[in-house]
Protein backbone atom coordinates (compact mmCIF):
# COMPACT_ATOMS: atom_id res chain seq x y z
CA UNK A 1 0.00 0.00 0.00
CA UNK A 2 1.18 3.55 -0.74
CA UNK A 3 -0.39 5.02 2.39
CA UNK A 4 -0.96 3.85 5.95
CA UNK A 5 2.46 2.16 6.08
CA UNK A 6 4.19 1.94 9.48
CA UNK A 7 7.07 4.35 10.10
CA UNK A 8 9.43 1.39 10.46
CA UNK A 9 8.84 0.44 6.83
CA UNK A 10 9.39 4.05 5.75
CA UNK A 11 12.68 4.03 7.65
CA UNK A 12 13.85 0.81 5.96
CA UNK A 13 12.99 2.27 2.57
CA UNK A 14 15.01 5.40 3.31
CA UNK A 15 18.03 3.43 4.58
CA UNK A 16 18.03 1.09 1.58
CA UNK A 17 17.84 3.97 -0.90
CA UNK A 18 20.48 5.90 1.06
CA UNK A 19 22.91 3.02 0.48
CA UNK A 20 21.87 3.00 -3.16
CA UNK A 21 22.57 6.73 -3.36
CA UNK A 22 26.07 6.26 -1.98
CA UNK A 23 26.82 3.64 -4.63
CA UNK A 24 25.20 5.73 -7.36
CA UNK A 25 27.23 8.83 -6.52
CA UNK A 26 30.54 7.00 -6.48
CA UNK A 27 29.87 5.22 -9.77
CA UNK A 28 28.49 8.35 -11.45
CA UNK A 29 31.51 10.38 -10.34
CA UNK A 30 33.87 7.63 -11.41
CA UNK A 31 32.43 7.33 -14.89
CA UNK A 32 31.68 11.03 -15.42
CA UNK A 33 28.00 10.59 -16.38
CA UNK A 34 24.72 12.14 -15.29
CA UNK A 35 23.86 8.99 -13.41
CA UNK A 36 20.76 7.57 -15.10
CA UNK A 37 22.52 4.46 -16.35
CA UNK A 38 23.79 3.89 -12.80
CA UNK A 39 20.70 4.95 -10.85
CA UNK A 40 18.25 2.62 -12.60
CA UNK A 41 20.03 -0.66 -11.80
CA UNK A 42 20.83 0.52 -8.26
CA UNK A 43 17.19 1.44 -7.62
CA UNK A 44 16.10 -1.85 -9.17
CA UNK A 45 18.09 -3.81 -6.58
CA UNK A 46 16.85 -1.55 -3.77
CA UNK A 47 13.21 -1.95 -4.75
CA UNK A 48 13.71 -5.69 -5.25
CA UNK A 49 14.99 -6.05 -1.68
CA UNK A 50 12.02 -4.00 -0.50
CA UNK A 51 9.71 -6.37 -2.38
CA UNK A 52 8.18 -3.82 -4.74
CA UNK A 53 6.03 -5.97 -7.07
CA UNK A 54 7.73 -7.00 -10.31
CA UNK A 55 4.99 -5.57 -12.61
CA UNK A 56 5.72 -2.00 -11.46
CA UNK A 57 9.32 -2.18 -10.21
CA UNK A 58 11.13 -1.21 -13.41
CA UNK A 59 8.72 1.66 -14.14
CA UNK A 60 9.24 2.99 -10.59
CA UNK A 61 13.03 2.87 -11.11
CA UNK A 62 12.81 4.77 -14.39
CA UNK A 63 10.41 7.47 -13.15
CA UNK A 64 12.46 8.04 -10.00
CA UNK A 65 15.69 8.14 -12.00
CA UNK A 66 14.30 10.81 -14.33
CA UNK A 67 13.32 12.94 -11.31
CA UNK A 68 16.73 12.49 -9.66
CA UNK A 69 18.72 13.64 -12.69
CA UNK A 70 16.69 16.82 -13.32
CA UNK A 71 19.06 18.93 -11.14
CA UNK A 72 22.09 17.39 -12.86
CA UNK A 73 20.86 18.22 -16.36
CA UNK A 74 19.92 21.77 -15.31
CA UNK A 75 23.37 22.44 -13.83
CA UNK A 76 25.08 20.88 -16.81
CA UNK A 77 23.08 22.92 -19.33
CA UNK A 78 23.72 26.19 -17.52
CA UNK A 79 27.44 25.50 -17.36
CA UNK A 80 27.74 24.60 -21.05
CA UNK A 81 25.58 27.56 -22.07
CA UNK A 82 27.74 29.96 -20.06
CA UNK A 83 30.77 28.66 -21.95
CA UNK A 84 29.05 29.18 -25.30
CA UNK A 85 29.13 25.51 -26.26
CA UNK A 86 25.37 25.02 -26.79
CA UNK A 87 24.15 25.15 -30.38
CA UNK A 88 20.73 26.66 -29.73
CA UNK A 89 19.47 25.96 -33.25
CA UNK A 90 20.07 22.23 -32.89
CA UNK A 91 18.52 22.18 -29.40
CA UNK A 92 15.38 23.87 -30.74
CA UNK A 93 15.03 21.34 -33.58
CA UNK A 94 15.44 18.36 -31.25
CA UNK A 95 13.45 19.52 -28.21
CA UNK A 96 9.80 19.10 -29.25
CA UNK A 97 10.32 15.77 -31.05
CA UNK A 98 12.18 14.56 -27.96
CA UNK A 99 9.30 15.61 -25.70
CA UNK A 100 6.90 13.78 -28.05
CA UNK A 101 9.05 10.67 -27.71
CA UNK A 102 8.91 11.03 -23.93
CA UNK A 103 5.12 11.26 -24.09
CA UNK A 104 4.94 8.01 -26.04
CA UNK A 105 7.23 6.33 -23.50
CA UNK A 106 5.10 7.59 -20.62
CA UNK A 107 1.96 6.12 -22.19
CA UNK A 108 3.76 2.81 -22.59
CA UNK A 109 4.71 2.99 -18.91
CA UNK A 110 1.04 2.89 -17.99
CA UNK A 111 0.23 -0.21 -20.02
CA UNK A 112 3.35 -2.11 -21.15
CA UNK A 113 4.74 -5.01 -19.08
CA UNK A 114 7.97 -4.52 -17.14
CA UNK A 115 9.80 -6.84 -19.56
CA UNK A 116 9.55 -4.17 -22.28
CA UNK A 117 11.48 -1.65 -20.18
CA UNK A 118 14.10 -4.19 -19.21
CA UNK A 119 14.63 -5.17 -22.84
CA UNK A 120 14.99 -1.55 -23.96
CA UNK A 121 17.46 -0.87 -21.14
CA UNK A 122 19.48 -3.94 -22.17
CA UNK A 123 19.63 -2.72 -25.79
CA UNK A 124 20.56 0.80 -24.67
CA UNK A 125 23.26 -0.35 -22.24
CA UNK A 126 24.72 -2.82 -24.73
CA UNK A 127 24.84 -0.25 -27.55
CA UNK A 128 26.60 2.37 -25.43
CA UNK A 129 28.96 -0.28 -24.01
CA UNK A 130 29.98 -1.49 -27.47
CA UNK A 131 30.59 2.10 -28.57
CA UNK A 132 32.78 2.72 -25.53
CA UNK A 133 34.72 -0.50 -25.97
CA UNK A 134 35.15 -0.64 -29.73
CA UNK A 135 34.15 2.62 -31.46
CA UNK A 136 36.68 4.71 -33.32
CA UNK A 137 36.68 8.49 -33.69
CA UNK A 138 36.62 7.85 -37.45
CA UNK A 139 33.11 6.36 -37.26
CA UNK A 140 30.93 8.82 -39.23
CA UNK A 141 27.60 8.76 -41.05
CA UNK A 142 28.13 12.19 -42.63
CA UNK A 143 30.21 15.33 -42.30
CA UNK A 144 27.28 17.48 -41.17
CA UNK A 145 23.89 17.13 -39.50
CA UNK A 146 20.95 15.98 -41.66
CA UNK A 147 17.81 18.00 -42.44
CA UNK A 148 15.02 19.00 -40.09
CA UNK A 149 12.87 15.89 -40.74
CA UNK A 150 15.69 13.46 -40.01
CA UNK A 151 16.69 15.48 -36.95
CA UNK A 152 13.08 15.37 -35.75
CA UNK A 153 13.09 11.58 -36.06
CA UNK A 154 16.36 11.41 -34.11
CA UNK A 155 14.87 13.68 -31.44
CA UNK A 156 11.84 11.40 -31.11
CA UNK A 157 14.13 8.37 -30.77
CA UNK A 158 16.21 10.09 -28.08
CA UNK A 159 13.09 11.08 -26.11
CA UNK A 160 11.51 7.65 -26.40
CA UNK A 161 14.68 5.80 -25.38
CA UNK A 162 15.21 8.21 -22.50
CA UNK A 163 11.67 7.69 -21.27
CA UNK A 164 12.00 3.90 -21.48
CA UNK A 165 15.41 3.70 -19.79
CA UNK A 166 15.41 6.49 -17.18
CA UNK A 167 18.32 8.49 -18.58
CA UNK A 168 18.51 12.09 -19.76
CA UNK A 169 19.37 10.93 -23.27
CA UNK A 170 22.95 12.19 -23.29
CA UNK A 171 24.51 8.86 -24.20
CA UNK A 172 22.11 8.38 -27.10
CA UNK A 173 22.21 11.93 -28.47
CA UNK A 174 26.00 12.08 -28.09
CA UNK A 175 26.25 8.91 -30.15
CA UNK A 176 24.01 10.35 -32.89
CA UNK A 177 25.63 13.79 -32.98
CA UNK A 178 29.22 12.55 -33.05
CA UNK A 179 28.34 10.21 -35.93
CA UNK A 180 27.57 13.43 -37.84
CA UNK A 181 30.95 14.98 -36.98
CA UNK A 182 29.67 17.32 -34.26
CA UNK A 183 32.61 18.02 -31.91
CA UNK A 184 32.24 16.16 -28.64
CA UNK A 185 32.10 19.31 -26.48
CA UNK A 186 29.23 20.69 -28.58
CA UNK A 187 27.52 17.29 -28.60
CA UNK A 188 27.64 17.12 -24.81
CA UNK A 189 26.29 20.68 -24.51
CA UNK A 190 23.44 19.99 -26.96
CA UNK A 191 22.60 16.79 -25.09
CA UNK A 192 22.44 18.72 -21.82
CA UNK A 193 20.11 21.22 -23.48
CA UNK A 194 17.56 18.63 -24.60
CA UNK A 195 18.09 16.65 -21.39
CA UNK A 196 16.31 19.36 -19.36
CA UNK A 197 12.89 19.08 -21.07
CA UNK A 198 13.30 15.30 -21.42
CA UNK A 199 13.77 14.70 -17.69
CA UNK A 200 11.06 17.17 -16.64
CA UNK A 201 8.51 15.81 -19.13
CA UNK A 202 9.50 12.24 -18.30
CA UNK A 203 9.06 12.78 -14.56
CA UNK A 204 5.59 14.30 -15.06
CA UNK A 205 4.63 11.54 -17.49
CA UNK A 206 5.70 8.73 -15.16
CA UNK A 207 4.00 10.37 -12.19
CA UNK A 208 0.72 10.40 -14.13
CA UNK A 209 1.21 6.95 -15.66
CA UNK A 210 1.72 5.32 -12.27
CA UNK A 211 -1.25 6.91 -10.56
CA UNK A 212 -3.60 3.96 -11.21
CA UNK A 213 -0.99 1.61 -9.67
CA UNK A 214 -0.54 3.36 -6.31
CA UNK A 215 -1.73 0.32 -4.38
CA UNK A 216 1.32 -1.63 -5.62
CA UNK A 217 3.86 1.14 -5.02
CA UNK A 218 5.95 1.90 -1.91
CA UNK A 219 4.99 4.69 0.48
CA UNK A 220 5.28 8.33 -0.58
CA UNK A 221 5.18 7.59 -4.29
CA UNK A 222 3.61 9.99 -6.78
CA UNK A 223 2.79 7.56 -9.54
CA UNK A 224 5.99 5.93 -10.74
CA UNK A 225 8.15 8.48 -8.88
CA UNK A 226 9.39 7.65 -5.38
CA UNK A 227 9.67 10.86 -3.37
CA UNK A 228 11.86 9.11 -0.83
CA UNK A 229 14.11 7.89 -3.63
CA UNK A 230 14.40 11.42 -5.02
CA UNK A 231 14.92 13.13 -1.64
CA UNK A 232 17.57 10.63 -0.51
CA UNK A 233 19.48 9.75 -3.69
CA UNK A 234 19.75 13.22 -5.26
CA UNK A 235 21.73 14.96 -2.47
CA UNK A 236 23.63 11.84 -1.39
CA UNK A 237 24.75 10.93 -4.90
CA UNK A 238 25.82 14.53 -5.53
CA UNK A 239 27.94 14.45 -2.37
CA UNK A 240 29.61 11.07 -2.99
CA UNK A 241 30.21 11.79 -6.68
CA UNK A 242 33.27 13.81 -5.70
CA UNK A 243 34.90 10.69 -4.28
CA UNK A 244 34.22 8.80 -7.47
CA UNK A 245 35.65 11.72 -9.44
CA UNK A 246 38.87 11.54 -7.40
CA UNK A 247 39.19 7.88 -8.29
CA UNK A 248 38.55 8.76 -11.93
CA UNK A 249 41.52 11.15 -11.94
CA UNK A 250 43.76 8.23 -11.05
CA UNK A 251 42.73 6.41 -14.22
CA UNK A 252 43.43 7.21 -17.85
CA UNK A 253 40.43 8.18 -20.07
CA UNK A 254 40.61 4.94 -22.01
CA UNK A 255 40.60 2.95 -18.78
CA UNK A 256 37.44 4.77 -17.73
CA UNK A 257 35.75 4.05 -21.06
CA UNK A 258 36.58 0.36 -20.79
CA UNK A 259 35.50 0.22 -17.13
CA UNK A 260 32.14 1.87 -17.84
CA UNK A 261 31.61 -0.29 -20.92
CA UNK A 262 32.16 -3.41 -18.83
CA UNK A 263 29.86 -2.06 -16.11
CA UNK A 264 27.06 -1.51 -18.64
CA UNK A 265 27.49 -5.02 -20.04
CA UNK A 266 27.22 -6.44 -16.52
CA UNK A 267 24.06 -4.39 -15.92
CA UNK A 268 22.62 -5.60 -19.23
CA UNK A 269 23.42 -9.18 -18.22
CA UNK A 270 21.66 -8.65 -14.89
CA UNK A 271 18.46 -7.55 -16.61
CA UNK A 272 18.68 -10.34 -19.18
CA UNK A 273 18.89 -12.80 -16.29
CA UNK A 274 15.79 -11.25 -14.69
CA UNK A 275 13.95 -11.70 -18.00
CA UNK A 276 14.94 -15.35 -18.31
CA UNK A 277 14.45 -16.44 -14.68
Amino acid sequence: MAFGIPLSELAWLAVAILIGGLVTGILAGLFGIGGGAVIVPVLYEVFRVLEVPEPVRMQLCIGTSLAIIIPTTLRSFRTHRAKGMVREDVVRILTWPAVAGVAVGSVLAAFAPAAVFKLVFVLFATTVALKLLFASENWRLAAELPGRIAMGIYGCIVGLCSSLTGVSGGSISNLILTLYAVPIHNAVAISAGIGVPITIAGTIGYALAGWPHLALLPPLSIGFVSLIGFAVVAPVSSFTASYGARLAHALRPRQLEVAFGIYLLLVAGRFVASLVW
